[in-house]
């Protein structure tokens, strides 16, 4: 007696369907579970027979086969304890599904009185078995709306083993889940709230508007973690695609609502500065995305920069250039999504005082080169805008006049947004060298400024296409097609340091004043 179940495994975003199947034959009672099984997928045999036991079932007593095909693929998880034991009632004749209900396609862990539980990455594992073949699948009631997010696909909640056969089999029908509406929009919040600092506004709403990496650099207290918190009621709103996108690899994670399991504002992830390189990469066994692809579509904030793991950091070159990152293993390597504004904020110094007019700073010569150094030279290349954040001067703090709304700001990036999906489909923050534009299409004055910043602040070939970048979507902003010499100067003061900037505005003549 054969019988077959479709479900799927999931190995870091991606999934792959599985058939499990299941062989009753003569001989002395035993369970054999084979295709590269791992450990919590081998110790689902005592959690599916005491579920049997427990649902009113009987355990057949006969010589149980379970292979989990394609053999060759390694299987992770406990999502196959519901496929399993389906299959093995269907094997023993306890289960006739009724017409129209092949094939059978489940996913969810069993526990020992036969209650259904959720499993992760419920979104890709649905997809995966709805491009199988499969038009309903069963599920945990708190995965069903996650599940109902796959086109085509009909996504029953069942809460214990005994409703799932009862379902299958007809005594019992269960309507699907509807899918999960979009959570109420509040418009963004927070961004009136912010007091003086206008040159770290306007930079923050360029690289809204980009998709820009900002480097917030000032004294304690001055903002740096406020601004950074606010920056994403600023953000559109994901496009559906997107949405889906973004909510797969949180499915992964294990990290969505079961109320509102659909994501459609940008994530923002601040891991403290203890993480490991691993854990904001993506590795571990099982294989896991890390926040960098937890923070796709949106914001990845490191607080304290110069706190972080040296490896760690320098991780983060790959995303910041591709927008992706791999994760390479003994027997493959794996891609993971990382596209995401990058905010970072530190102290100019360890003990945070440097240059500042009323405090004094205590750091002796070679701690502050050290500090430094935290930051490697390649890791700030890929930094496109440096932003000083001074401390809040006393009228500014006290000042009960509210700030500019976070709908305001947003409907301005939004703006500058169509402009470059209209112009070439991507983010500015995405364009490659050519795509950006030469310096001969640039104004005379405009080359003249690009030229003193190669000579005189060694601006390198990256940072070049970073400059034009951001300029062109301050250009966006403005509502000009064209990057003129205000539009370039504004990029590369944020590319620059204050001293920096005086000398560059002096070598280009008074056109970028």
């Amino acid at each position: 007696m054969l019988a077959r179940v479709l479900t799927a495994s999931l190995t870091g975003l991606s999934a792959r369907p599985i058939v499990v199947e299941v062989d009753l034959a003569r001989g002395l009672p035993a369970y054999h579970l084979v295709g590269l099984p791992d450990g919590a997928v081998r110790e689902s045999r005592e959690r599916i027979m005491a579920a049997l036991v427990n649902s009113g079932f009987e355990a057949p007593l006969r010589r149980i086969t379970v292979n989990l095909a394609p053999a060759g693929e390694p299987k992770t998880g406990t999502g196959f304890d519901l496929p399993i034991a389906l299959a093995i009632l269907s094997a023993a004749g306890a289960l006739v599904p009724a017409a129209g209900r092949r094939p059978v396609a489940a996913l969810g862990e069993l526990g020992l009185d036969g209650r259904v539980r959720p499993v992760r990455g419920t979104l890709p594992v649905a997809a995966a078995m709805r491009s199988a073949g499969a038009r309903e699948i069963l599920v945990a009631r708190e995965t069903a709306r996650e599940a109902a997010l796959v086109d085509g696909l009909r996504s029953v909640a069942v809460a214990t083993l005994r409703e799932a056969v009862d379902h299958l089999s007809g005594v019992s029908p269960i309507g699907p889940t509807a899918p999960p509406e979009r959570r109420p929009d509040d418009g963004g919040s927070g961004w009136s709230e912010i007091r003086g600092q206008a040159l770290a506004r306007r930079a923050l709403e360029i690289a809204a508007a980009g998709g820009h990496n900002v480097l917030l650099v000032g004294p304690p207290g001055a903002g740096k973690t406020f601004l950074a918190r606010r920056f994403p009621s600023i953000l559109p709103r994901l496009t559906p695609a997107q949405a889906l996108e973004v909510t797969a690899i949180h499915s992964a994670w294990g990290s969505l609502s079961p109320s509102h399991p659909l994501i459609h504002v940008p994530p923002f992830r601040a891991p403290h500065h203890s993480i490991s390189a691993a854990a904001l990469l993506g590795g571990g066994a099982p294989l896991r995305p890390g926040e960098v692809t937890l923070a796709h579509r949106g914001v990845l904030f490191l607080d304290e920069t110069a706190e972080f793991r040296r490896d760690a950091l320098e991780g983060l070159r790959q995303p910041l250039e591709e927008g992706d990152i791999t994760v390479g293993r003994a027997q493959a390597r794996y891609r993971f999504p990382a596209r995401f504004v990058f905010l970072a904020a530190m102290n100019p110094c360890p003990c945070g005082f440097r240059d500042d007019p009323l405090k004094e700073c205590r750091c002796p010569p070679g701690v502050l080169a050290r500090y430094e150094a935290r930051l490697s030279g390649p890791l700030l290349d890929r930094i496109d805008m440096v932003v000083p954040v001074r401390a809040i001067p006393f009228a500014d703090l006290v000042s009960e006049s509210p700030g500019e709304s976070a709908s305001a700001v947003r409907a301005r990036v939004a703006s500058a947004r169509r402009w470059q999906d209209g112009r070439d489909g991507v983010l500015n923050a995405e364009l490659d060298g050519r795509t950006i534009g030469r310096p001969s299409a640039l104004e005379p004055e405009g080359r003249r400024l690009l030229e003193a910043a190669h000579d005189r602040l060694g601006l390198s070939a990256r940072g070049h296409v970073r400059v034009l970048r951001v300029a062109r979507t301050i250009a966006d902003l403005a509502g000009e097609r064209r990057v003129a010499t205000p539009h370039l100067a504004e990029a590369l003061q944020y590319r620059t340091s204050d001293r920096a900037s005086r000398a560059l505005e002096t070598a280009a003549g008074p056109a970028t004043r």
